[in-house]
């Protein structure tokens, strides 16, 4: 959000002349949305609002003016879309029933379905009884939601653990030099 101060800008066509078109590069490269469809400043819209494709702008409006702007009100609506709401179903690949399915999927006569028909036809008849076999005989589980952030990896976990241990190390050695010396003596501690 800001003042641009380039008037040449089409923001309709994201067309501008030289001094606006590395603005230009640098919002489609990002993949920016420009909110502001109206002039805020005589005939150019030199106040922008710019955000990702995730974010929504709501209740964009002018109100007062500043000087000889504009000012732009409106809701940023911000929704994470890691943070699930619903419990999500999967297969549960661990209770599987592979005697039950083996005898679903062999009792079959694949010779008498699959006559008379060309290979899309026969892949499309094998997918169906396959697609069968699986709702009756693997079994689904509920997976709980988790409010974790998308950056939060197992990697990252694993390191905050590391440096969780590596501090009760340091605190039950009761050491009062310092941790870059210290850190490889904890090891024994």
């Amino acid at each position: 959000m800001g003042n641009s101060n380039f008037p040449h800008i089409n923001w309709t066509t994201r067309q501008s002349q030289a001094p606006g078109s590395k603005l230009i590069d640098l919002t489609n490269t990002n993949s920016l949305q420009q909110h502001v469809n109206a002039s805020t400043r005589r005939n150019n819209i030199l106040d922008l609002v710019m955000t990702i494709p995730d974010l929504s702008v709501n209740g964009l409006e002018f109100t007062d003016k500043i000087g000889d702007h504009q000012m732009i009100d409106f809701t940023l609506e911000i929704h994470d879309p890691n943070t699930r709401t619903q419990h999500k179903q999967v297969l549960d690949y661990k209770r599987v029933n592979f005697e039950l399915m083996k005898e679903e999927l062999g009792s079959n006569n694949y010779e008498v379905l699959m006559s008379n028909k060309n290979a899309e036809e026969c892949c499309v008849i094998l997918k169906e009884k396959i697609a069968t076999a699986t709702k009756l005989h693997i079994p689904r589980m509920q997976i709980r939601p988790t409010n974790t952030p998308s950056w939060f990896s197992q990697e990252i976990k694993r390191l905050i653990n590391v440096r969780k241990q590596s501090y009760k190390r340091l605190k039950r050695c009761q050491t009062e030099t310092p941790l870059s010396r210290t850190y490889p003596r904890l090891q024994g501690c």
